[in-house]
């Protein structure tokens, strides 16, 4: 299919050939037929794009700041890379369309396929959205019409918040798409319209639409006075703000023209720097909206599907949808009058050249029509993309052909980069909406991008499936890939839960059973690090016990990220306290015999999550480990130190940079110039064992020991607690 994306590198626009998105639990599988490209949000990620890195630094200052602290702590190449990885990605455009429903996923009620629906999907032919973020189009409302209903959603939720009553006077300032649609709104409300805008056209569109007066400040108009006459001199009773600029004066003016304890609302984007004096001598309120309205970045809302009761929360996002088509369809909101052009998808490329030079209020994109009828779903699309790398041009048919599942930031940036560094034949990526699959398989020259699973698991070049998803996915994907004949490197954990545990090895032994003996490989990076491999030589000649201290400074993680869901990320320990664990039972090199961990207390409004927490580990020669894994330290300081106690001597590695020895004859430090967590040589004994059929890098006894030592250290934490 064709989807528009941006590079946010230079800014570059264009219709790529990408696979269709499969359709998953609580969601929908949309055809689109029209959407609407925003003017102005959409030009300030052109903008922002076609900025020099200076630029993009002043846009974003937050993210400096991230970016000196992993300097700091990682070092300059491994931080520029990541920089440079993240704005190399492309980013899909578009959030207002309109389509029929073709797939409907497991868990969705109210909606069937030929359904007509409009949605907050991008500008592709095929899009995969939340139930929540759709809403039927009424029959009397054309699909080009329904395109504008999410657009129309953000220009109701910032008049819903203004609370307006009917006769009040009300400014607009910006209009723009949405402040058009703004002034019509309101206009439904009953109430008096200023609106003010540097363009004359856009402002006598907005007289059109019945805004009572209008500003043009570039003809000397002054929107001070022009508030003033509008109110009688009594100020007004609201300001909506829909305008994007940098500059805070817009706020200033808003503050100025309200009267006594007037509100003012923002939609759009200005400078905030406010007097205190303007809000404070009026009593002024000021609110910023939120997109669409409740709901929005709620993932217990938007991706679990879980609805806010109608009593307690009368107007979500999606019951805001649906207003927006009731007024489409009852003609209170007329949207005809306010496209500027109508573009077919495939001449896009071109709408976003006129886009930066020109001031188009409303393109409207239009989508190949379906040759099926009007009411009935269009076919499946096709869920793979031939991309002509490497592995097309012709490579080494002895080598082991690799697929990966997932293609999220850490497989972009470490474990295909890895791969790629070894003699692997690429076959396939698959990602869930296709557009990272693409762009990372044409960068790196793998044969074709997928959006399907089974694409992978089912192609017969493909020995070995390296699993990139989420947690929750491991354990199902690995059984399907071994039943398959699959050889399986998967980024840890291994498995989540017990019962999940359990079907890893019960897949594997059947495996085992019926003649096929597959690789199983955890991404365990860090005993393949050559410090850690140093450590472990070091000890190799000592027998007696060793202590071990292992300090991770994890930083925090929001509560609503995946990760920290245990049905989906299974928790921080388990999610990722499972590599430290690994590592000391590496280094011990004898099989842990008891787990016993502890959680930071409770304290009088404050959550304790698991992600604070002392791990112990007993292991059978006698050795024990300590785990601090902590994420209520500063990010300023490095992640990782591990202490190794024993014979005398002390080892210290400093965040896989610097290794110190005391005590250690002949051997004093081993630093190196860029951090090595060992993500290269973890995969390259992976896909050497692969090809050359030798045992795991990794026995599997010790994955299976390594993961149920996970869940037991959460297990005491929880019964302590």
């Amino acid at each position: 299919m064709k989807q528009i994306l941006q590079a946010l590198s230079d800014g570059t626009t264009e219709v790529a050939e990408v696979p269709a998105p499969r359709v998953r639990a609580g969601h929908l599988l949309v055809r689109n037929a029209s959407s609407v490209i925003s003017a102005g949000t959409e030009r300030m990620l052109l903008e922002f794009g076609k900025a020099n890195w200076l630029d993009k630094a002043r846009q974003q200052p937050d993210k400096v700041r991230q970016v000196l602290d992993k300097m700091r702590t990682d070092g300059i190449g491994p931080t520029l890379a990541a920089v440079r990885a993240k704005l190399d990605k492309p980013i899909p455009l578009g959030y207002s369309s309109a389509g029929v429903v073709v797939e409907v996923g497991a868990g969705v009620e109210g909606f069937v396929p030929g359904d007509r629906v409009v949605s907050n999907g991008p500008h592709a032919e095929y899009v995969c959205v939340p139930v929540n973020l759709c809403a039927r189009i009424p029959p009397a409302v054309s699909d080009e019409a329904a395109s504008f209903t999410v657009l129309g959603a953000i220009a109701l939720q910032g008049v819903r918040l203004t609370a307006p009553t009917l006769g009040e006077a009300v400014v607009v300032v910006g209009l723009g798409l949405i402040g058009q649609l703004t002034v019509q709104l309101l206009r439904a409300n009953g109430c008096r319209v200023l609106g003010i805008d540097f363009d004359a056209a856009r402002a006598e569109l907005a007289a059109g639409s019945g805004a009572e007066a209008v500003c043009v400040p570039s003809r000397g108009e002054d929107p001070l006075q022009a508030a003033a006459v509008f109110s009688d001199s009594r100020g007004v009773d609201a300001v909506i703000i829909t305008a994007a600029t940098r500059s805070s004066e817009p706020m200033h003016q808003a503050a100025t023209m309200c009267r006594k304890r007037g509100r003012i609302v923002l939609v759009g984007v200005t400078g905030l720097e406010l007097s205190r004096a303007d809000f404070y001598e009026k009593e002024l309120s000021f609110q910023v909206s939120c997109s669409y309205g409740p709901g929005r970045y709620d993932p217990a809302y938007e991706e679990q599907g879980h609805d806010y009761p109608f009593g307690l929360v009368r107007w979500t996002e999606q019951r805001n949808f649906e207003a927006v088509l009731g007024l489409l369809a009852s003609g209170q909101l007329d949207v005809a009058c306010l496209v500027t052009e109508r573009v077919p998808l495939a001449d896009a490329e071109r709408a976003y050249i006129s886009l930066a030079g020109a001031n188009p209020l409303a393109v409207v994109l239009q989508y190949p029509a379906d040759d099926g009828a009007a009411s009935a779903a269009p076919a499946v699309p096709q869920r793979l993309v031939a991309v002509g790398g490497i592995e097309a041009a012709g490579a080494d048919t002895a080598a082991p052909g690799i697929s990966v599942i997932g293609t999220g930031n850490y497989a972009n940036q470490v474990l295909i980069p890895a791969i790629v560094a070894t003699p692997a034949r690429r076959r396939l990526l698959v990602s869930a909406g296709g557009v990272s699959a693409v762009h990372a398989a044409k960068r790196q020259g793998f044969a074709a991008a997928a959006t399907d699973p089974e694409a992978a698991l089912e192609d017969p070049q493909t020995r070995a499936v390296v699993i990139a998803t989420r947690h929750d996915s491991h354990a199902a994907l690995l059984a399907a890939a071994v039943a398959r004949g699959k050889h399986v490197f998967v980024e840890k954990p291994l498995a989540i839960t017990g019962a999940q545990l359990d079907s890893v090895v019960a897949a594997v032994d059947s495996s085992v059973a019926q003649g096929f003996a597959p690789i199983i490989t955890v991404g365990f990076n860090r005993r393949f690090a050559p410090q850690v491999v140093k450590i472990k030589a070091l000890l190799a000649g000592l027998n007696e016990p060793r202590s071990f201290v292992m300090t991770v400074n994890a930083g925090a993680i929001p509560p609503e990220h995946w990760t920290q869901d245990e049905a989906v990320g299974g928790g921080r320990i388990i999610g990722e306290g499972c590599h430290f664990v690994d590592l000391l039972r590496f280094l011990a090199a004898s099989p842990i015999r008891r787990t016993h961990a502890v959680r930071m207390g409770m304290a009088p409004g404050i959550v304790v999550r698991d992600d604070k927490a002392i791990i112990t580990l007993e292991f059978e020669d006698g050795s024990i480990g300590v785990i601090h894994y902590l994420a209520n330290g500063h990010r300023s300081v490095s992640k990782e130190r591990l202490e190794v106690f024993c014979a005398g001597r002390i080892l210290q590695l400093d965040n896989f940079r610097r290794l110190t020895g005391f005590g250690w004859p002949g051997f004093s430090r081993m630093n190196l110039w860029r951090q090595d967590k060992g993500n290269a040589a973890c995969m390259a004994a992976f896909v050497e064992a692969v090809r050359t059929g030798s045992p795991s890098p990794i026995p599997f006894g010790e994955l299976v020991e390594v993961t149920r030592a996970t869940f037991d250290a959460v297990e005491t934490m929880h019964s302590v607690s």
